[in-house]
C-alpha cells in the first residue's frame, strides 16, 4: 500500500494553516506566511523527519483524524500536501506542520520513508 499525493495543496489547506498560524504568529506574519506557503514549490520530505524536525510526536493509528486519512489511503484516494513552517537549529524553534499533522503521521503508519510533497515557508525576517 502506497500513499498518493496530489500535485498541489487544496484551497482549504491555506485557511487551515492560517487558522493554526494564527494561534503562534500576529497577523501581519501570518499573511506573510500564506503568502510564502501559496508561491513555495513543492518538494519532497520524508515522514519520519517531518516528524522529528517538527518535534511532533507520532499520533496513534486510532486517532479518528489519522484513521479518516489511512482509509483514504486504503482506497487510493490522494491525500494534499503539506503546509510547512521552517524552523531555526540556531534559535530552536522546532518546525511547524501548518497544514496537514494527520495526514504526515497517516503516512508514516504506512512507511516512515514516505516521501510526502511539501511546500515550506520561512519565516519572516522580523521574526529571526
Amino acid at each position: 500500500m502506497s500513499v498518493k499525493w496530489l500535485e498541489e495543496p487544496e484551497k482549504h489547506d491555506y485557511p487551515a494553516a492560517a487558522a493554526y498560524l494564527a494561534l503562534v504568529a500576529n497577523p501581519d506574519e501570518v499573511e506573510s506566511i500564506v503568502k510564502a506557503l501559496k508561491d513555495a514549490p513543492v518538494t519532497h520530505q520524508k515522514a519520519k523527519d517531518i516528524l522529528r524536525a517538527s518535534r511532533l510526536e507520532l499520533l496513534n493509528e486510532d486517532n479518528p483524524h489519522v484513521q479518516a486519512d489511512l482509509e483514504k489511503i486504503r482506497r487510493g484516494e490522494k491525500l494534499s500536501p503539506i503546509l510547512l513552517v521552517r524552523g531555526n537549529l540556531a534559535l530552536g524553534f522546532p518546525l511547524q506542520i501548518a497544514d496537514g499533522y494527520h495526514r504526515v503521521c497517516a503516512s508514516y503508519h504506512t512507511d516512515e520513508n514516505t516521501d510526502i510533497p511539501v511546500k515550506i515557508a520561512e519565516l519572516p525576517a522580523a521574526v529571526d
